[in-house]
């Protein structure tokens, strides 16, 4: 006796192999794809990753993402001159980041810097911008590897 279970013997061959196919076209099926109401990624104002939107207190707000391909996504935005609020957010399995304006490199200094964001975290720094041009940021840790990114604020 086996304490009333069923023996079920193992899958091999192409029985295996259409159970996990047809599992894995379960698991997309339930995926969905941007239905409405569905969360996206996005800044405080609600606004999509990566779209720079003014929230109610007048500040810009832009949310930006990092990954295990060493990407910020995405890697360029702009905003007009004044008060910025940027989120950075690391959907990374493993890697660890940081987010900084390239020191020394854009036409003013911007200090604030997220120094460490492991993956699953967010972090968020304000700054304020007035001199119009190509602000270059980085994960310092990354940047061999390309990732880097620019922020333009407009003349």
């Amino acid at each position: 006796m086996n304490g009333g279970r069923t023996f079920v013997p193992p899958l091999t061959g192409p029985c295996r192999k259409a159970v996990v196919v047809a599992a894995g076209l379960v698991l997309l099926a339930g995926c969905g794809g941007g239905e409405a109401g569905a969360p996206a990624a996005s800044s405080s104002a609600g606004a999509d990753l990566g779209t720079v939107t003014t929230a109610p207190d007048g500040v810009q707000e832009i949310t930006l993402q990092t990954q295990d391909d060493y990407v910020f996504t995405p890697a360029t935005f702009t905003v007009a001159p004044g008060p910025v609020r940027l989120t950075v957010v690391n959907v990374a399995d493993q890697l660890t980041h940081n987010f900084r304006f390239t020191p020394d490199a854009g036409p003013e200094p911007i200090a604030p810097e997220i120094p460490l964001l492991a993956p699953g975290e967010s972090r968020t720094i304000e700054f304020t911008v007035a001199v119009p041009g190509e602000h270059p940021f980085e994960c310092s840790f990354h940047t061999q590897l390309g990732q880097v990114g620019t922020m333009t604020v407009q003349g």
